[in-house]
């Protein structure tokens, strides 16, 4: 009887953490990655400042799609594909601004 309130107790509160991972995890890797390439874009100074404001507004606007399509607990393949295209176009969003003529002084 105890063995079994036991792992009765162990499950309860495992729980929890498996709720808490991520439906997506190669988006948030490559949410993560894109990041990466803005914050290196900032130090080298290839992004200005209203560039570098107009690519984190994108990202989270990719992030809020993925919080909306986790919403219901289930990412969808359709979802997926649709996360996918807007991180695609985000990342060549992120390559024109970081290879036009616009650049400042690198951080």
């Amino acid at each position: 009887m105890k063995l079994k309130l036991l792992a009765i107790l162990v499950a309860a509160a495992a729980l929890p953490a498996v709720a808490q991972t991520t439906q997506t995890p190669v988006v948030d890797q490559r949410q993560a990655n894109q990041e990466k390439r803005i914050e290196q874009g900032v130090k080298s100074g290839q992004l200005t400042p209203k560039e570098t404001a107009k690519l984190e507004h994108g990202q989270a606007k990719v992030e809020k799609m993925k919080e909306k399509a986790e919403a219901d607990g289930k990412v969808t393949a359709k979802e997926r594909k649709k996360l996918a295209k807007a991180q695609d176009k985000q990342s060549k969003k992120i390559h024109k601004e970081k290879h036009d003529k616009q650049t400042t002084a690198p951080k």
